[in-house]
């Protein structure tokens, strides 16, 4: 058989393997986060992933869904409609601890006048967090921007509570992962799509 034969033969048979593998789930410690999914009707594709460590402890891995690629956080924040931050837990982890960082994530990320603004909407945002109680390897938190409902909470598929109302909420929720003051410099590289 001729070498290009061959090949094209080779290729044709590699195409549904290729198909397969853009479709499966990209694992990242062990954790699989889908490419595409849907949120307020539109599909968005995964951007990015990343893990949240601290020296050898990992705590997270999250993956960063938007309609369109985004390599830096001002493209993500600014860019419109859905948006959906998974984090796929590695570690058991009060409640407390989750309002500890996002307290910390959110004030780090706005200035003084942001966070007044916001310290009603970040009491309720708490309470939904506080709810989950501790939270253990495997289970899985969505955090949803919906045009014109505001950040769904969700908890292993199912949402908590009501939606917290402003897209100035969301922006800074999405800053805390990858502002220029984020939880973790790494994991912001990744969910921007960075190695």
């Amino acid at each position: 058989m001729p070498v290009s034969r061959r090949r094209l033969l080779l290729a044709v048979a590699a195409v549904p393997w290729l198909a397969r593998a853009q479709s499966a789930p990209l694992l990242v410690e062990g954790q699989p986060f889908e490419r595409r999914v849907v949120v307020a009707g539109a599909e968005l594709r995964l951007n990015g992933t990343g893990v949240r460590a601290v020296a050898w402890f990992k705590g997270y891995a999250a993956g960063l869904y938007l309609t369109r690629r985004a390599a830096t956080a001002a493209a993500a924040v600014a860019m419109p409609g859905p948006k959906r931050l998974q984090m796929r837990m590695l570690q058991e982890v009060p409640a407390a601890e989750f309002v500890k960082a996002f307290n910390k994530g959110m004030v780090r990320n706005a200035g003084d006048a942001e966070v007044e603004r916001l310290v009603t909407r970040m009491a309720a945002f708490e309470a939904l967090i506080q709810q989950t109680g501790t939270v253990r390897p495997g289970d899985v938190v969505d955090l949803d921007y919906a045009p014109g409902l505001g950040t769904l909470y969700s908890f292993n598929g199912r949402q908590r509570g009501e939606a917290i109302a402003g897209e100035d909420f969301y922006a800074v929720l999405l800053r805390s992962f990858v502002g220029d003051h984020p939880y973790d410099k790494k994991l912001r590289a990744g969910l921007l799509g960075g190695a």
